[in-house]
């Protein structure tokens, strides 16, 4: 891909490690020794203090080998463990089974085990991370290694509609926190083994897992090799969600807009894989992260696909329409009422000024204002139980806004403007770049204030210069504008019928399979003859 370029990180000196760390490090790297007393005493004392650490001690065999069971009471399957681990060890009879032997695992491994997930581990450390996501660790007396049994437990929410991300048609499963649910709904969606899933583990002590999904042979290989780059270079000691590989991985980290975008839809992100785009899932979160994003793809949302092509380019119109409102309005209004009276009509520009009349404060002191408690109306309603967050906000707004008219504060012009501009925010399908626009509103508001017109002018060109700067992976985040690109927009603010869109976008996916479908003639009714 042109102009692929990574982010120039300085380079700050790793802090010294403490010595309980230190000591862990070493305690983890240590191999299984055969005594499975020594074993024993190793973990016992790497999970001190905690409750929840279980194990089971047992005979196994004619011979009655010793043999110990580890595991962490709350996040494996009890029921797995009861009936299908323990019941297998307990009932083996096997004149084979050695007293003291290191092929007594693999016997169990092949011919006992009742259990799909199976793998062999031979260190301190491989025995704790796998206790610790959900599995079990089976030791055996006289044997340096040991088995590890998947039991994960602790199932968790089940799949349901995204609660972020609504639409009128089209699917309604949503992802969950469980990444192997999330990673299944994508690939029940693209049947097919070019669907790459690998995985890292990120983390020193949370030891998230994180996987990386993208359709080989459609993806840049370059844009794949930087994610993958670029995640190995995390060292942190916890990821909780994947806003914390976000803000790590992007290619410029002071800016208001967002260059990464994420969702807790599969369809989503599937359509974004099977374009070229590459996904990050992260455990324990129902937001994946997909790379790399355009900015017009934050103003584009699911549902403009499963609509006829008209009805989605409309849908598109209003939408950019309001983007603009949402970010010049209250500019426009302050530097009109200000600077340029003479741009409105007479009758306008009298009940304005009349309306005015009595309110103490200047226009823009009365947008801030408005602002300012209008945002602070929606965070409440955000925060609030959802029984009484939507009522809070719009009760709130109605009674603030009528009793600040009466009490002679504010005039009817700016609760009109602000309230017009609210609404137009709630339009931007993309929360994170409503917030970066939400933001912006603000400097705008302050250049109208100082230099009319020229400043709000000003600042939109400084913005503009800004978006056509930023990259993401390389890909320039204000394509398919600069670079123009006139394939490119035919899913832009038209969004072109389905027969149409016979390629991929040009910046994202290979260069080698960019075509999406076979050339052919738009459908037409069949002729009189035929019929």
């Amino acid at each position: 891909m042109r102009h692929l370029r990574t982010r120039k990180r300085k380079k700050i000196p790793e802090p010294e490690l403490s010595q309980s760390v230190e000591s862990d490090n070493q305690q983890e790297s240590l191999p299984l020794c055969s005594s499975l007393a020594e074993n024993l005493d190793i973990l016992q004392t790497m999970f001190a203090k905690c409750t929840d650490f279980a194990y089971r001690e047992l005979k196994i065999g004619q011979e009655h080998v010793p043999a110990l069971l580890l595991y962490v009471n709350g996040i494996t399957d009890e029921q797995t463990v009861n009936q299908d681990i323990l019941k297998s060890l307990v009932n083996i009879q096997c004149s084979n089974f050695e007293a003291s032997g290191s092929h007594n695992i693999e016997m169990i491994k092949n011919l006992f085990m009742e259990v799909g997930n199976i793998k062999e581990i031979s260190t301190i450390g491989e025995i704790s991370d796998a206790i610790l996501t959900g599995s079990v660790a089976l030791l055996l007396e006289g044997t340096a290694s040991a088995l590890m049994i998947e039991t994960k437990g602790l199932e968790g929410r089940p799949i349901s509609e995204s609660v972020t991300e609504g639409v009128v048609r089209g699917p309604r499963e949503g992802f969950t926190e469980s990444l192997r649910k999330n990673t299944a709904l994508v690939r029940r969606k693209i049947k097919t083994p070019s669907l790459k899933l690998e995985k890292f583990v990120l983390g020193q002590t949370t030891k998230t897992e994180v996987n990386i999904a993208y359709l080989e042979g459609t993806a840049n290989p370059k844009v794949v090799a930087e994610v993958k780059k670029r995640i190995s270079l995390i060292k942190v000691d916890s990821v909780l969600e994947s806003a914390y590989i976000e803000e790590m991985i992007e290619d410029e980290p002071f800016t208001l807009f967002p260059q990464i975008d994420h969702s807790e839809r599969p369809d989503k992100i599937a359509a974004g894989i099977l374009q070229g785009q590459v996904a990050i899932f992260t455990d324990g979160t129902p937001f994946v992260l997909i790379v790399p994003t355009m900015m017009f793809q934050f103003l584009q949302s699911s549902e403009d696909y499963y609509d006829r092509s008209i009805y989605a380019t409309s849908v598109r119109l209003v939408r950019f329409l309001f983007l603009n409102l949402a970010l010049l309005l209250p500019a426009l209004y302050i530097a009109i009422t200000t600077f340029h009276r003479e741009l409105l009509p007479t009758p306008l520009l009298i009940s304005i000024t009349g309306a005015r009349e009595g309110v103490p404060f200047p226009t823009v002191v009365e947008v801030l204002m408005m602002e300012v408690i209008f945002e602070a109306l929606r965070e409440a309603g955000l925060r609030l139980p959802k029984q009484v967050g939507q009522a809070v906000s719009i009760v709130g707004g109605l009674v603030i806004g009528e009793a600040a008219v009466s009490a002679g504060m504010i005039s009817p012009a700016t609760v009109i403007v602000v309230a017009l501009t609210g609404i137009s925010s709630f339009c931007i399908p993309s929360y994170s770049f409503a917030l970066a626009i939400r933001i912006s509103r603000f400097g705008m508001i302050v250049l109208s204030a100082i230099l009319g017109l020229f400043g709000m002018l000003l600042g939109l060109l400084v913005m503009q210069a800004h978006l056509v700067s930023l990259r993401s992976f390389g890909v320039p985040y204000f394509a398919p504008l600069a670079p123009f690109n006139l394939k490119d927009m035919k899913d832009f603010v038209m969004r072109s019928p389905w027969w149409a869109m016979i390629e991929r976008p040009r910046l994202i996916a290979n260069n080698d399979n960019r075509q999406r479908q076979k050339f052919f003639r738009k459908p037409s009714p069949p002729d009189e003859d035929e019929q």
